[in-house]
């Protein structure tokens, strides 16, 4: 898959990743994945402030991982890109399955 993409596009895709791998930036990105949020909403869901959620989105947005719909007065952010939402919704499945806590602690599952 490598021969795929070009240079740039590793690095964007690295620098995605990095984006996603801190968990602040993780939850708020999970708060838009089922339906569009207000920076309130996230902050409230999440336990941050709104400043912080407003530094986060900036980033977020300029990766291309969440959109913004302005409605009125408020701006609301969602996960519109589909691969974006199927991997998210896949790991998210994947570290939520039954037997999960086993393997995370060393265990191997058992075949079938």
């Amino acid at each position: 898959m490598r021969g795929r993409i070009g240079d740039d596009q590793v690095v964007e895709l690295a620098e995605m990743f990095r984006l996603m791998s801190d968990p602040t930036r993780l939850s708020i990105i999970l708060a838009c994945l089922d339906a569009p949020a207000s920076v309130g909403e996230m902050a409230d869901r999440i336990g941050i402030s709104g400043s912080l959620v407003s530094h986060h989105l900036r980033l977020l947005r300029a990766a291309r991982l969440l959109q913004a719909d302005r409605r009125g007065r408020q701006v609301f952010y969602a996960v519109m890109d589909q691969h974006v939402r199927s991997m998210l919704t896949d790991m998210v499945d994947h570290v939520t399955e039954d037997g999960a806590e086993g393997e995370a602690e060393g265990e191997v599952a058992a075949p079938g």
